[in-house]
């Protein structure tokens, strides 16, 4: 099926949920691979997703493994970006994933909706080029001489096919809202915004053919930069992100710059309605953990150091034994081989 045709399915699909919140779906990164799952039921075993995802999960099973591969790098992406802050992507055991605090229209959520929404388009386009997947394969409408000089050749990633999916079934919760809801229209925004941290990080990659590597012909072909990439491209987004508001244009509802002197947000950029809990206390309610235990960095300014960390409450300093590879040598060929050495540091503790 054509990427416009998968786009033109969602305006058909009932828009009645099953899960509740719109980042449910990231639960399939804790269910097993539908390929283990033997009868027909398999997208009705799987928890977590709207009606509207259920049939696209119908009609499009073979793809379901990915989606479910792009809620796992999701979820170790943001875990990565936000290792270090007082919030930092913990799991929680139910459907929603990271709890109720991302369904406060909060700039954690503005990320969460973004790397998500990159995550499914990164896995189901590396699974098109890898040839896992029989409806798409590499993007072969590049083609003839490029105005550098080199060929266009080779297996380009396909992200038209895997924008169009993670569009259809990423978005699909937000459409059930209506585009008059402040944060279906957000959380909309920040999807795309997610893919086009792809999108736009696209790189060219090429071989030289010729006598002995000489290059006189190269030929090329597109690529997608590596998700660490687009993890640090989103969180740079999110530490600029704009906070919005809904206003009436017209007869359309829009988000615009709380604060009127700000520039316009771009498309590429992540906005929020509400500002974000300061995330000191453990609320289990909305899914926040606290900081109390959490390993601070005493010499730190930032956020990351203990009295940011502790949000002053303090820090426990105990001595902890660390064992690490030293001593490293290389031996021909080819092959490093290091000793262990075991050191005693500092270990610096919120109470």
């Amino acid at each position: 099926m054509e990427p416009q045709t998968i786009l033109c399915t969602l305006l058909l699909l009932p828009l009645v949920t099953r899960g509740g919140s719109a980042t449910n779906w990231l639960y399939l990164a804790k269910q097993p691979a539908v390929r283990n799952m033997r009868n027909k039921e398999a997208c009705e075993r799987l928890r977590g997703l709207t009606d509207g995802q259920m049939q696209l999960c119908r009609r499009h099973i073979s793809v379901m493994d990915f989606v479910r591969r792009g809620a796992e790098i999701s979820i170790d992406e943001c875990q990565h970006q936000f290792r270090n802050r007082r919030w930092n992507c913990s799991t929680l055991g139910g459907l929603q994933v990271f709890g109720r605090v991302i369904t406060q229209g909060t700039r954690e959520a503005a990320f969460v909706h973004a790397i998500s929404s990159a995550g499914v388009a990164f896995a189901v386009t590396r699974a098109c080029s890898r040839g896992e997947l029989e409806k798409c394969g590499c993007d072969r409408k590049v083609r003839g001489v490029s105005p550098e000089g080199f060929q266009w050749s080779g297996c380009s990633d396909n992200l038209s096919y895997g924008i169009s999916f993670s569009q259809s079934f990423v978005d699909n919760p937000e459409r059930r809202r209506g585009m008059s809801s402040s944060r279906a229209l957000m959380n909309l925004h920040n999807n795309e915004a997610g893919r086009k941290a792809i999108l736009s990080h696209m790189k060219v990659e090429c071989k030289c053919h010729g006598v002995s590597g000489s290059c006189e012909v190269r030929t090329c072909w597109k690529v997608m930069p590596p998700f660490r990439k687009v993890g640090n491209v989103l969180k740079e987004k999110f530490e600029g992100a704009s906070e919005v508001h809904q206003k009436k244009i017209g007869s359309r509802k829009v988000l615009v710059p709380k604060n009127s002197h700000y520039k316009p947000y771009t498309v590429q950029d992540l906005i929020y309605l509400s500002p974000s809990p300061d995330f000191c206390d453990k609320d289990l309610k909305n899914g926040v953990l606290g900081t109390t235990g959490r390993q601070c960095n005493k010499t730190s300014h930032a956020i990351d150091g203990c009295e940011l960390m502790c949000c002053g409450r303090g820090f426990n300093t105990a001595e902890a034994e660390v064992v690490e590879r030293c001593s490293c040598k290389f031996r021909w060929c080819c092959s490093v081989k290091c000793k262990q050495c075991r050191n005693i540091v500092q270990v610096h503790t919120c109470r």
